[in-house]
């Protein structure tokens, strides 16, 4: 991999990460334009930039989080001094269950991840389907409910949702987002939840992708640290300039483009541009 190819893709993931239209899908098209695969160390070490920008953005909302979790626990130093009732202290929960679907599924779905779920005419496929679901979810949400509301059930479905975007072209922060919508949440609501539930689960297969791939060599170290430093960067502005659209804005937009964009891959894919398999296969999250 090049110096600027390793730009390249460090902004296309920083970019795509959070918005509802599919990282490991574009990560996937970019990656067959400039002539080859990422690979699945690359790409996921690569998330830990963004995910790093996450955790920046909401460390205030996350030590909080984490502070009425441990408060809350019948056992340890702290034990019983937070309510189990109090909303960050069930927050903490909701984010551990939540992240438990995309764990246990990434590993039954293993295989399939890394060959069949990365045909492109599977990604232009669900890059389509999910945009209607979204401009569906978003049309006809009531929107009023906060992340104070959040109960057992909608962790759940809010993980099960997240799961779903282990098949490229569904889109980590658009199933849970989407979900979030159908369940009544306000936007802002669904986009915030969306980013703290990314946390264990791509941080996670960031790490160990970091631990088992890019230590042994699996991974060309400089590009990857560009790559990754730009895609923080990027990252960390798309979060700041999200929030403030979806406060005010609906998906229409992304709706629109995810539609757009489907089209034109399964275009590129039958002039022959496109591969409808890599060579080399990748599994990522996002």
């Amino acid at each position: 991999m090049t110096w600027l190819e390793a730009v390249i893709l460090g902004l296309v993931q920083g970019l795509t990460e959070f918005l509802p239209i599919s990282s490991s899908a574009h990560l996937r098209i970019v990656g067959d334009l400039m002539g080859s695969d990422p690979g699945a160390a690359f790409t996921a070490i690569t998330q830990i930039g963004t995910e790093t920008a996450v955790v920046l953005y909401f460390r205030k909302d996350i030590g909080r989080i984490i502070k009425a979790w441990i408060g809350a626990l019948p056992v340890g130093p702290w034990k019983n001094t937070v309510p189990r009732t109090d909303p960050d202290a069930r927050m903490g929960w909701y984010v551990i269950v939540g992240s438990v679907p995309i764990v246990v599924l990434g590993l039954l779905l293993e295989d399939a991840i890394d060959d069949v779920f990365r045909n492109l005419y599977l990604t232009a496929l669900t890059l389509a389907l999910f945009a209607l679901i979204l401009w569906f979810a978003d049309a006809t949400s009531r929107r009023t409910k906060m992340l104070e509301h959040m109960t057992w059930r909608d962790g759940i479905l809010f993980g099960l949702a997240q799961a779903m975007a282990l098949i490229p072209g569904v889109s980590r922060s658009g199933g849970t987002i989407t979900a979030g919508l159908l369940m009544g949440y306000t936007r802002e609501a669904a986009a915030r939840y969306s980013f703290l539930l990314a946390i264990p689960a791509v941080m996670g297969s960031g790490f160990y992708k970091l631990f088992t791939d890019g230590l042994d060599g699996g991974v060309d170290p400089g590009p990857t640290l560009v790559a990754t430093v730009v895609a923080f960067v990027v990252g960390y502005a798309v979060i700041i300039w999200f929030l403030k659209l979806v406060s005010t804005r609906s998906y229409l937009p992304f709706v629109i483009y995810r539609l757009l964009l489907a089209v034109v891959v399964v275009v590129l894919l039958g002039a022959g541009v496109l591969q409808a398999m890599p060579e080399v296969t990748v599994s990522t999250i996002g």
